[in-house]
């Protein structure tokens, strides 16, 4: 009974922190943008305008709710739902800690489920996040829609490919699935680069890790690969024809989902909760460790957008096809080679 209300109070801590951090990461684009082009941003809720999430989810309550005319009712409703909960699912399997407690024998992880199939689940679930896309721009019978789901269709198959194919060179590496796992063997004194470098596996696969981050840009359709709901094309893509909470659950949806991929990316390639030279830190430097290299990542995110520009389409293809999944398959060769020699 006691390892379930631990369960239980790990969910609720979990998803609560990564919604929370979904609301701070809209200050924080807003800051990061102002910043950027030498604004002042947010400043009139609270103090230094950090009450601007709080007040922007108010104004999305009482917005008007609207449906369009011709829309199929239901799928209208369901997509944004969907695209938000793919992204939360996908969190579940994170390791954003070591072991907290031991309670009657059963080890307590600074995670909701330590699966085998950590890094498969994460592929398999956050992949459901696109059909929210895609049903949101088809069932709001607009066209500017419709050509943003059919873009973000295309693009997830295009990337997501090259994303596997890297990821898939750190399972091939490590020999396993288990997420946890992986953080543990960068950790290990033996894993070191060099012989004094952190084993992390940024180190024995930069190819696969400069590929996987810039296909976590096109998987959450951030700028410059957010064709999905390119402004300057069409109006505002996918979501254009939503309004109220529908039009937040698809942002919520969206900066989950850059958490997630952040996670990932520190997880795969950066020794996770794991500190350089200290193996046995305690819980709440791992912790700290981890979040410190999330908000990196999450800094890129923001930091990017502001700062180049969107690629055209046919770009966006050829990259992703002619460039990208040819560099995923040497490295999955030479990674091959390596570890059966």
């Amino acid at each position: 009974m006691t390892v379930l209300l631990a369960t239980i109070l790990k969910v609720v801590v979990i998803f609560g922190a990564l919604i929370s951090a979904a609301g701070i990461s809209t200050l924080a684009e807003r800051r990061v943008s102002a910043w950027i082009q030498h604004r002042i941003g947010p400043n009139r809720v609270g103090p230094f305008g950090v009450l601007q999430p709080l007040a922007d989810g108010i104004k999305f309550i009482f917005k008007e709710e609207f449906v369009p005319e011709g829309a199929n009712r239901w799928l209208f409703i369901l997509a944004p739902a969907l695209s938000a909960a793919a992204a939360l699912m996908s969190v579940a399997v994170i390791p954003f800690g070591g072991l907290i407690t031991e309670i009657d024998g059963t080890p307590i992880l600074m995670s909701i489920a330590d699966l085998d199939i950590g890094a498969l689940w994460v592929v398999a679930i956050g992949g459901l996040g696109i059909y929210g896309v895609i049903l949101g721009g088809w069932a709001s019978n607009s066209k500017y829609s419709l050509f943003g789901g059919l873009r973000a269709t295309a693009q997830m198959i295009s990337y997501e490919l090259s994303m596997i194919l890297c990821i898939l060179a750190v399972v091939a590496m490590s020999d396993t699935l288990n997420l946890r796992e992986i953080v543990n063997l960068q950790d290990s004194a033996d894993s070191r680069c060099f012989g004094f470098l952190p084993g992390w596996n940024i180190f024995y696969q930069p190819l696969a890790f400069v590929l996987f981050v810039i296909c976590t840009f096109a998987e959450t359709n951030r700028h410059p690969f957010d064709f999905a709901e390119c402004e300057s094309e069409l109006v505002g893509g996918f979501h254009t024809e939503y309004s109220s909470m529908k039009f937040a659950l698809f942002f919520i949806g969206e900066y989950c989902a850059m958490i997630v991929m952040s996670c990932m990316t520190v997880t795969l390639f950066l020794g996770g909760f794991s500190v350089p030279y200290w193996s046995e830190a305690p819980f709440l430097i791992g912790l700290a460790s981890f979040l410190l290299k999330v908000t990196f990542f999450m800094f890129l995110f923001l930091w990017v957008r502001w700062s180049l520009p969107r690629f055209r389409y046919d770009q966006l293809m050829n990259l992703g096809w002619k460039v990208f999944l040819p560099l995923a398959l040497v490295n999955i060769l030479l990674t091959g080679l390596a570890v059966s020699l």
